[in-house]
């Protein structure tokens, strides 16, 4: 895999994205190719791309809601479905995108080669559902664009490198994708085309009135990715990171300029001549209503007992968020342990922790999917004093009740009841007057 340095330019990188044979991986989610006249619209914007003297590599998600309906038809012929074959059903999303949109662009003029995940040499772990990409060997890629080709990948999808099985990368697997590929080809930019014009101080859908933002350095988006932001995955903004990828999301709907996710906080983007943003105190507000609480109820308060509940997490593949251990009930011995994880996850967590029980010697387990994680994120919370005074008035204000907090240098989460979400998102973006003038426009998608 060809690694490039992790050195971003300081100097305007809109200004890059105008020179002529740069290297530009594209990526266009499920609901900007979800019909027809959608792959079309993308296939002219590729088209367009290719024309302005650029190399294009084009990574594609699933046409709008196909990988929900494939898990539902999945569903309804068995409930116990093998890893394996899930990944080969669920991978054909992917490809049915891709060839569609190689065929819209032969149709406008253009030169489009198609390949799968395997194709363009997407090497994965073997851990079936949720894969985690550990090479890239993108020569196949590499030639097509020396043949004067338009490259179009399947998203999502990996082939391991011993068995040569087909794997599937999870959530924002097609995100993850396009960065690595524009990692392993040293491409110029990554672009992430959405259904709406950029990242905003909250999700439109729920905030009418927020705000875009220009700039924004990838230790604030790795933060609102973790904490719900559904616009880029968490392992997407990793990656990018680690390899020094600008990354640009936008709409495929518009043509207007959207968020620069740069490397680091001190790296300079001009959006307006002249003009340098300076580092807001907040950047916005995530929230996320796809994780549980679970809560371990009498664990023995001894050394090592908090270590063996996380240990049989692990083993179960299922990942932790936020953690809290109450102090141990005086006299009895023993403490709770609450934690929060993707509900997805939850079934197999609950199945191994209660294999576990005689030999950590706990009570009970709790476990509660009606929650809903609300976070606050801004690198200038760093030198900020009230920021968390704030935070926690305009909840009280609200009347949201918290369940759990989790804090760090640059984010505060708390998760509260998820029928209270949605008007604790609004209560916190107004009271750090993150609201702007107008309405945000969400072009298509449905959110699910």
């Amino acid at each position: 895999m060809s690694l490039p340095t992790t050195d971003v330019k300081t100097e305007d990188l809109s200004a890059q994205t105008a020179k002529t044979k740069q290297l530009i991986v594209q990526k266009f989610g499920g609901s900007s190719v979800s019909d027809a006249e959608g792959i079309k619209r993308v296939a002219r914007r590729v088209v367009d791309a290719q024309k302005a003297g650029n190399e294009v590599v084009v990574v594609v998600s699933a046409m709008g809601d196909t990988t929900d309906e494939l898990l539902d038809l999945a569903a309804q012929v068995t409930d116990s479905a093998p890893a394996r074959e899930m990944d080969m059903l669920l991978s054909a999303g992917e490809r049915i995108s891709m060839a569609l949109l190689a065929m819209a662009i032969n149709k406008f003029g253009a030169s489009a080669q198609s390949f799968t995940g395997s194709q363009a040499g997407m090497i994965t772990d073997g851990i079936h559902g949720k894969a985690r990409i550990i090479d890239v060997d993108p020569h196949r890629i590499r030639t097509a664009l020396d043949k004067g080709h338009i490259a179009i990948v399947a998203g999502f999808q990996g082939m391991t490198r011993s068995t040569r099985e087909i794997t599937t990368l999870g959530r924002g697997g097609s995100d993850t994708t396009a960065v690595a590929l524009a990692a392993a080809l040293e491409a110029d930019v990554c672009e992430i085309y959405t259904d709406v014009d950029g990242i905003y101080t909250a999700d439109p859908r729920v905030v009418s009135t927020a705000t875009k933002i220009d700039r924004i350095s990838s230790e604030e988006m790795l933060e609102l990715a973790a904490s719900g932001a559904k616009i880029l995955h968490l392992r997407c903004v990793e990656y990018a990171r680690r390899f020094g990828v600008p990354l640009h999301v936008r709409s495929s709907f518009s043509q207007n300029e959207g968020t620069w996710v740069l490397p680091s906080a001190d790296d300079k983007i001009t959006i307006q001549e002249g003009v340098a943003l300076e580092q807001p105190i907040i950047s916005g507000v995530a929230h996320d209503r796809s994780e549980a609480k679970v809560t371990v109820v009498g664990v023995p308060d001894i050394p090592g007992k908090a270590a063996a509940i996380f240990q049989v997490i692990a083993k179960a593949h299922s990942n932790i968020d936020m953690i809290v251990q109450n102090v141990s009930t005086h006299g009895t011995g023993r403490t709770d342990i609450s934690f929060t994880l993707p509900i997805v996850e939850g079934a197999d967590a609950l199945t191994a922790l209660r294999a576990a029980q005689p030999e950590i010697g706990f009570e009970s387990i709790e476990y509660n999917e009606n929650v809903g994680k609300l976070s606050l994120i801004g690198a200038g919370m760093r030198s900020h004093p009230g920021v968390s005074a704030t935070f926690f008035k305009a909840l009280s204000d609200a009347g949201i009740n918290i369940n759990m907090i989790s804090t760090s240098e640059i984010r505060i989460s708390v998760v509260t009841h998820a029928d209270l979400l949605d008007d604790a998102v609004r209560a916190i973006h107004k009271a750090f007057e993150l609201d702007g003038e107008s309405e945000a426009t969400v072009y298509g998608g449905t959110g699910r």
